[in-house]
């Protein structure tokens, strides 16, 4: 069973913020189907993964859950000690930061075979901005802009788990929606773009918008016959065939 929450955007109550995806997160635990889920957190490689971490661990411990972070390293870690960290857990969270530097990692040290096994697994794999890209076919990156501020977003190739391009912080960057607008024309995938505070949750070939803040909404974006659509996404407690959603 593929059980996968995909989130925009939103603080997680890092020093001088607010925890905004707490309603998420809570839904993210209960999908493990555990009442003391095991968390494996994995910060993108960066000098922050260890703060990361003490904030996530706050974050999980509140939510009744056990957590160890995976350090994204060089040397990395053993390959025997990456297979028992993906594969040994209920759920991995994936922190958001610099996705094409991540996914250069994870394909470099086989991080995303051992997730593509995690997910036949019932492993709940989840997961906020380059966390929620990665889980799709492609998606819309800021990736560029960690070494040139001034660069646009950027397609990147995702581990292609859901047939559709994610773009993440849809109402809070300015440069989301113009950029995803160009970004689409040179793509086949219905692009499914979604406000901070908002998630899909996808379960098998079924899914459902969840979010953390009532104003928050999903997309579907795409062109067809030369004109663009940007369509909200209804919100329901029940789930909807992916199907539906993936078509133009």
């Amino acid at each position: 069973m593929v059980k996968i929450v995909a989130i925009g955007g939103g603080e997680n109550g890092r020093p001088g913020t607010e925890y905004e995806t707490k309603k998420i997160d809570e839904e993210i635990v209960k999908l493990s189907g555990k009442k003391q889920p095991f968390v494996l957190f994995i910060p993108p490689p960066s000098q922050f993964q260890e703060s990361y971490f003490q904030v996530m661990q706050k974050v999980f411990v509140k939510l009744g859950c056990e957590i160890t972070p995976l350090y994204l390293s060089n040397p990395p870690p053993e390959k025997r000690e990456l297979e028992k960290a993906i594969l040994g857990t209920d759920i991995i969270y994936v922190g958001g930061g610099n996705t094409l530097k991540m996914l250069k990692y994870w394909r470099k040290h086989g991080i995303d075979k051992l997730l593509q096994k995690a997910a036949k697994k019932d492993i709940v794999l989840s997961g906020l901005s380059a966390g929620a890209i990665c889980w799709f076919t492609s998606g819309c990156s800021d990736s560029k802009k960690f070494t040139k501020p001034d660069a646009g977003l950027m397609k990147i190739k995702g581990l292609d788990f859901i047939p559709a391009l994610y773009c993440p912080h849809y109402d809070v960057e300015a440069d989301r929606k113009p950029e995803l607008k160009e970004v689409m024309k040179r793509t086949t995938e219905i692009g499914l773009a979604f406000d901070n505070c908002s998630a899909i949750e996808i379960i098998n070939d079924e899914y459902r918008i969840i979010t953390s803040d009532k104003k928050a909404n999903a997309y579907r974006n795409y062109w067809k016959n030369g004109k663009y659509h940007e369509e909200i996404i209804t919100k329901k407690k029940t789930f909807t065939p992916l199907s539906k959603l993936l078509k133009k």
